[in-house]
């Protein structure tokens, strides 16, 4: 038989047995006075003890910090994406050296077609935009460029390094041909190998290289063992032969995609210079002094 509870009314004894004692031992109390105590069953989330109550509390709390953690996170897009433009922005003035400019200012940004054509429906913010997914501007044949207030232009290139993604832009100089400076980047290259390609001393060693020989585009090539061609190799990264080729590619590939317009200005450049002769010359002839032959008085008066 179960046994039961019964509670003295008077003092609080607790009885268990079949049924009530006949008088309480502690107050003598009747058995009138005693109470049956009703077993109560708990439900799981009042018993947090249970396997549910604690599988639930912790999926909750898991929700919770969840959407705390996204609400934050999105609330902090604006001001991360705002901060990784002026990071690309910083970028672009130092591959020029010019640093100490305001890029509004300094920098005009558009963006052209595969024909090296402009592309006047994109807007200057529209093409610095184009930087977050280089990729995918690429693939639709829209290529971003950067032209300073002093002629020289920015391209960004974009490749694969060792261990993930490489990056960079290239100033060139109004020649379209001299590299006025480099910056590069990466997200995972090894630290003292591959990596060295983020560095100053490094970037410094592509100034003055020149991407075409006459009239072909041969870029710039990173050559283990020693650049071989001064104007257009340097030094692969010692022990980061990987990384050295990935710049290799990511240059030639990416500085192609403007070739167009590269081209285009530089025969612009030749005509005007080669105008500019032919006006020069023409101007030193047509103020040409006339020769006076000077004769002697001795020839005059022979001739009388």
């Amino acid at each position: 038989m179960a046994t039961k509870k019964f509670r003295c009314n008077v003092c609080g004894y607790v009885h268990e047995g079949a049924a009530a004692p006949e008088k309480c031992p502690v107050c003598g109390a009747p058995a009138s006075e005693f109470t049956e105590l009703k077993s109560e069953k708990k439900s799981w989330w009042h018993d947090k003890n249970s396997n549910v109550y604690i599988v639930v509390y912790a999926t909750v709390m898991v929700v919770i910090v969840a959407a705390l953690l996204a609400v934050t996170a999105l609330s902090l897009q604006g001001r991360q994406r705002a901060n990784t433009l002026n990071e690309k922005k910083e970028a672009i003035l130092a591959s020029l050296g010019a640093a100490e400019q305001n890029y509004d200012e300094y920098i005009a940004a558009y963006a052209v077609d595969a024909q090296g054509e402009r592309i006047e429906s994109v807007s200057a913010d529209e093409a610095l935009q184009m930087l977050f997914d280089l990729k995918k501007a690429e693939a639709n044949a829209t290529y971003p460029v950067f032209e300073a207030a002093d002629g020289r232009i920015v391209l960004p290139v974009n490749g694969t390094g060792l261990w993930g993604p490489i990056w960079g832009y290239v100033a060139l100089e109004k020649d379209m041909n001299t590299v006025a400076g480099a910056v590069f980047g990466h997200q995972g290259e090894t630290p003292g190998l591959g990596a060295e390609i983020a560095t100053e001393k490094y970037q410094q060693k592509f100034v003055g290289k020149r991407i075409f020989d006459g009239a072909q585009f041969v870029s710039i090539v990173l050559r283990k063992g020693g650049a071989q061609d001064p104007e257009h190799e340097v030094d692969a990264i010692t022990g980061g032969t990987k990384t050295s080729d990935g710049v290799t590619a990511m240059l030639k590939t990416s500085l192609g995609h403007y070739l167009p317009l590269l081209e285009a200005r530089r025969n612009a450049s030749a005509g005007a210079e080669a105008a500019v002769g032919t006006e020069s010359a023409d101007t030193t002839v047509g103020n040409a002094v006339p020769v006076v032959e000077e004769v002697s008085n001795d020839e005059k008066d022979a001739n009388k």
